[in-house]
């Protein structure tokens, strides 16, 4: 019997986990001529490319009967996306202030120094499609007219896919051939084989390429790197620091394993997609430049550049420059978040203007006897009796506002709004090499339950208000 045929399926090999991943298969000689006839997906996925002659990455076979027009259409997305996940820690190899990361000595994704692999974030995917019937003859011969079995021969592979965990707005362009097969074109993410004007390609974030923080602010970049060409290879990261005596200085960090991620292109899962740490703290963790810099105040309130660069010294993607603020002179608490954007990576901001904070306690409480009922003797005490407090919990809430921002920052904080993991990151600190590293990253939701878009059309000044809740409970005493 012929093989079955992959009528449709993701257009690009580059596929958002929380996207329709859309699978039709068909196969009209068993449709036509047998009966219980179902077709079956064989899915794979592993962290590196699938080799669908073997079950090392099987996950599971799933089914389904043929619809009126005789094709049975599989949605794989419920299931793929169980299989990515965020990345919170920074991979083996990176580092923390020059202490590598190992899997006994963890550090938050956010602090790394240099560079870092992906952990969860990325999978390679692979389907084998196969037909199955009533008195189906299987590789071994076996026929049996009362056995619903595999019809051997019927065999089809699907593309090999890249997935990741991130999702697709309602506003992103959908591309569509003549097979129908429809996706999202990363083009303008995925360094390409034949390298166009420099500066082009984009990071995975939607935010602007003018980006503000503070000097104790940590942060980090994500990037796609799928091919392996001398223009499309990531080499090395170049930051050109703008000093405030009008002179400049620069730092290079090539990426390599003591870096925290192989310089020499590799198909695993964990190289395809990279972290760069690239804001203030994260150079003041390793940067000797950079520190000299701050210990003689000739970056506050200045700028430095990040670009990302090939084997040739081209400029992979676009340029962005970092702003270093001075918070300090208007003697507001600085609150900063990351939060999981669109292409499952962090994106961050620091709100710089006034921030209120709120305790909102909740008790358990009993009624305890006046006297003593144990001893000998009924003794009165003045501090027995009445109603006490059992237990104690307290949350804070955090009213946090941003500085007066341009129409280009709407599209993160929007993301923020959406996204369903948020964190308070703390700044840096004068902590050694092998602390636990727990106090950095705060979990916290936010609670503002309506965002309104603004314009300066509409509200000339921009500004954005949002409540915060800490997440994790504070326990007191019990008595």
């Amino acid at each position: 019997m012929a093989n079955s045929v992959i009528e449709q399926q993701p257009l690009y090999t580059t596929v958002p986990v929380s996207s329709d991943v859309i699978f039709t298969v068909s196969n009209d000689t068993a449709v036509a001529n047998q009966t219980k006839v179902k077709f079956v997906a064989e899915v794979h996925i592993g962290s590196q490319p699938i080799n669908l002659s073997v079950n090392d990455d099987l996950i599971s076979t799933f089914k389904t009967t043929p619809n009126n027009a005789g094709v049975g259409i599989f949605n794989l997305q419920p299931i793929i996306e169980s299989y990515v996940a965020a990345d919170n820690e920074a991979a083996n190899d990176s580092q923390y202030k020059t202490t590598t990361t190992t899997d006994t000595v963890k550090h938050p994704i956010h602090l790394i120094d240099k560079f870092s692999k992906n952990v969860n974030l990325v999978r390679y995917m692979a389907i084998q499609f196969k037909v199955e019937f009533l008195g189906a003859t299987d590789s071994a011969g076996n026929q049996d007219d009362n056995v619903v079995r595999i019809q051997d021969g019927t065999a089809q592979n699907s593309n090999q896919f890249l997935i990741f965990n991130g999702y697709l707005k309602y506003t992103d362009v959908l591309r569509i051939d003549s097979d129908n097969n429809f996706g999202f074109d990363f083009v303008d993410y995925e360094p390409a084989i034949t390298f166009p004007t420099a500066n082009t390609f984009k990071v995975l974030t939607n935010a602007p390429n003018k980006l503000y923080a503070n000097i104790d602010d940590y942060g980090t970049i994500a990037f796609l790197q799928t091919n392996n060409t001398d223009y499309s290879n990531i080499t090395k990261a170049v930051f050109t620091y703008y000093k405030t005596d009008g002179t400049t200085a620069t730092d290079s960090v090539t990426k390599n394993l003591a870096n925290g991620i192989n310089f020499t292109y590799n198909s695993l899962a964990e190289r395809q997609i990279g972290y760069l740490g690239c804001f203030p703290a994260n150079l003041r963790n390793w940067s000797s430049t950079f520190q000299n810099l701050v210990t003689n105040n000739l970056i506050q309130g200045s700028y430095y550049t990040l670009q990302i660069q090939n084997g040739s010294s081209q400029n992979v993607f676009q340029t962005y420059t970092i702003n270093i603020e001075c918070p300090d002179e208007r003697q507001f608490e600085s609150i900063r978040l990351c939060w999981l954007n669109q292409f499952g990576v962090w994106d961050y901001y620091t709100f710089t203007l006034k921030s209120t904070r709120s305790i909102n306690t909740s008790e358990t409480t009993y009624n305890k006897l006046k006297g003593t009922w144990n001893k000998r003797k009924y003794n009165i005490s003045s501090f027995r009796g009445g109603k006490k407090v059992f237990r104690k919990n307290a949350t804070e809430t955090i009213q946090i506002n941003t500085n007066y921002i341009s129409e280009n920052d709407n599209t993160i904080l929007e993301e923020l709004m959406n996204s369903p993991e948020v964190y308070m990151l703390d700044g840096y600190q004068n902590d050694t090499a092998f602390s636990a590293l727990t106090n950095y990253v705060t979990p916290v939701r936010i609670t503002t339950t309506s965002h309104t878009t603004k314009t300066v059309a509409n509200d000339k000044l921009i500004q954005y208000t949002f409540d915060i809740e800490k997440s994790l409970t504070l326990r007191t005493q019990s008595v």
